[in-house]
């Protein structure tokens, strides 16, 4: 198949982008999206050409590096799918193909359709640890979890930090990551003993970077992982609780 290819091109995170066009004859339907851009790239070097620069690591959909907009979806035209795991069969012969990287101020671009997601870094690395015993390992049927409680903990768990939710979201805002994150451990018994403070933590630096959620349901659409926003709720719901219980543990202190 032969596409035609508009690639956002931009040198560094301070140098103004623009589109640039590429003409791809030759591709075989079953390539990735990142194997046709690897065959892009293979031909710009033997020109002499810089090659477009975009992020990949384990091309399973597990990583989450390699977002971005394709025709102005997040990942692409497929559902629940990540860019890595999209096949040019989902593209007709002859197609025109916009590629451009996540559109978010807290995800300022670094280089061509590279970004910077330090952001969700800082977020995680706000909400801490999760209290262990340290005494000897006890029997794993000791803390009985109900089964609807460890699948919704697991579905949380299965976010994979690509971005997709913010670069869908018309306000940039953060909370499907956030409450992804949130939500697998505050579910569970072992994630307790920190919960509310977990949260307001999270919550607070979330809102130094992202906008405002408000309900457009966007986020779980692009979500390579079809995380659903019903984890918005359930963060939004622990947070107030958190205003509570902790003003009361701080006038304690």
């Amino acid at each position: 198949m032969h596409v035609k290819l508009h690639v956002w091109r931009q040198a560094g995170p301070t140098t103004p982008g623009t589109m640039e066009t590429y003409d791809a004859p030759g591709i075989s339907e079953e390539m990735s999206f990142l194997e046709m851009l690897d065959v892009v790239n293979e031909r710009l070097n033997a020109d002499g050409q810089e090659p477009i620069a975009f992020e990949h690591d384990c091309r399973e959909g597990i990583c989450g590096s390699c977002g971005m907009m394709i025709n102005g979806q997040a990942h692409g035209p497929q559902r629940g799918t990540a860019t890595c795991q999209l096949h040019m069969r989902k593209f007709q012969d002859g197609a025109e193909i916009f590629i451009e990287p996540w559109r978010a101020a807290a995800f300022p671009v670094l280089k061509d359709l590279i970004v910077d997601r330090s952001a969700f870094d800082r977020i995680v690395e706000s909400g801490g640890y999760i209290t262990a015993p340290t005494g000897a390992a006890p029997d794993a049927n000791l803390t009985l979890i109900p089964k609807e409680v460890a699948d919704a903990a697991m579905d949380a768990a299965a976010c994979i930090g690509c971005g997709a939710c913010v670069a869908a979201c018309p306000n940039s805002a953060g909370q499907l990551f956030t409450a992804a994150k949130i939500n697998h451990l505050n579910l569970l018994p072992q994630g307790q003993a920190e919960r509310y403070t977990r949260v307001q933590k999270m919550v607070d630096t979330m809102e130094e970077f992202f906008g405002s959620c408000t309900n457009h349901g966007e986020c779980q659409e692009a979500c390579p992982k079809d995380i659903s926003i019903d984890f918005i709720a359930y963060m939004n719901r622990d947070y107030v609780k958190a205003q509570l219980k902790n003003r009361k543990l701080l006038s304690q202190d």
